[in-house]
């Protein structure tokens, strides 16, 4: 295969993979003023304690939120901290 078609091919490989690679970027840990405002939000819907909190495909996530309901939960927040998902562990 000439030289000019390999650089084609692994060019082209990594153009494809970008969005994966993006999205690996996308998990991480809240900056301390998106866990100021993550935290003010769990505590407003009533949750007491929580584990984990992180960035994961543009959502944050909290993991075994106890609210004061006695459950626990796995929860997913929007940007916007808006509670979006919960799933109450067994």
């Amino acid at each position: 295969m000439p030289l000019n078609r390999i650089t084609a091919a692994l060019c082209g490989a990594a153009v494809l993979a970008l969005p994966a690679f993006s999205a690996m970027a996308d998990d991480r840990e809240p900056t301390a003023e998106e866990r100021t405002q993550i935290e003010a939000a769990l505590r407003e819907a009533g949750f007491t304690s929580w584990e984990e909190i992180e960035l994961d495909d543009g959502r944050w996530e909290v993991d075994d939120a106890r609210h004061s309901d006695g459950h626990e939960y796995d929860l997913k927040l929007d940007m916007e901290y808006k509670i979006v998902s919960r799933h109450q562990d067994d």
